[in-house]
C-alpha cells in the first residue's frame, strides 16, 4: 500500500519531539507492509471521523487516515496525528 500525507499533518510532525517521530516511522514502515499488523491495532472511527480509520503509534497517539484509490493502487492518506484526546475530544 502507498502511503501519504496531508502537508499539516508533515508540518506537526516536525513540531513534535524526535521520540514521537521515531516511532511514528516504525508503525508507518509495518503499516505499509501489514496495514493490519496487530501491533497497529487498526480500526474504523465513528462521528466525526466516519469514513477514517485509525493505527496506534505509541500507547495514547493516534495517527487517522482514509483510503484512496489511484488506477489500480490504494492509497493511505494519513491526514492527522495526536493523543487520544486531541482527536477525539
Amino acid at each position: 500500500m502507498t502511503v501519504r500525507y496531508d502537508p499539516a499533518l508533515l508540518k506537526r510532525l516536525k513540531k513534535i519531539n524526535v521520540i514521537f517521530r521515531k516511532s511514528f516511522k516504525k508503525r508507518i514502515k509495518i503499516f505499509a507492509k501489514d496495514p493490519f499488523n496487530a501491533q497497529l491495532n487498526n480500526h474504523s472511527l465513528q462521528r466525526e471521523w466516519l469514513g477514517y480509520r485509525s493505527i496506534n503509534i505509541t500507547n495514547d497517539v493516534r495517527a487517522i487516515y482514509t483510503e484512496k484509490t489511484e488506477g489500480e493502487d490504494t492509497v493511505a492518506f494519513f491526514v492527522a496525528v495526536g493523543t487520544h484526546k486531541e482527536l477525539y475530544g
